[in-house]
Formats: C-alpha cells, structure tokens, sequence
C-alpha cells in the first residue's frame, strides 16, 4: 500500500526556490505593470479583501490592458 501524501522527493533546497523567479512575476515584469500589481499584492495583504482594494484592481487591470492594446497589429 502508498504511503499517505505524494511521493515526489525534493532534490532542490528551499533556498534555491528562493532564488529563482516566480514565472507569474516575470510575465507582470515584462508588462510594465510590476509597480501596479506589487501596490495591489500589499492592498490585498493588509486588507485580506479584493473589494477594498478597487483603485488597485483597476490601475492594474488598466495598465494590463494598455500593454495588450500596445502589442495588437
């Protein structure tokens, strides 16, 4: 019989996760909108509530949506 939970065996130490970029926030990088969406991630910590974090939600909906306009033909 398995062994409860997943078998997978960590061969990297947590300090190297540490050091290696989160994809997400490498692909928010590239947008020009790292400022944005870092003022939204603190709203959203200290307020544990998207609904009070509105002008956040929508300055970085906004510049999202300025970059994907920027990158059509």
């Amino acid at each position: 019989m398995a062994k409860p939970g997943h078998t997978w065996n960590r061969s990297r130490s947590l300090e190297e996760d540490e050091d290696e970029e989160d994809p997400v926030d490498a692909m928010i990088s590239r947008t020009g909108c790292m400022a944005q969406h870092r003022e939204l991630q603190e709203c959203m910590a200290a307020r544990q509530d998207w609904r009070h974090c509105q002008p956040q939600v929508r300055a970085f909906g906004e510049c999202m949506a300025r970059q994907q306009r920027a990158k059509e033909p």
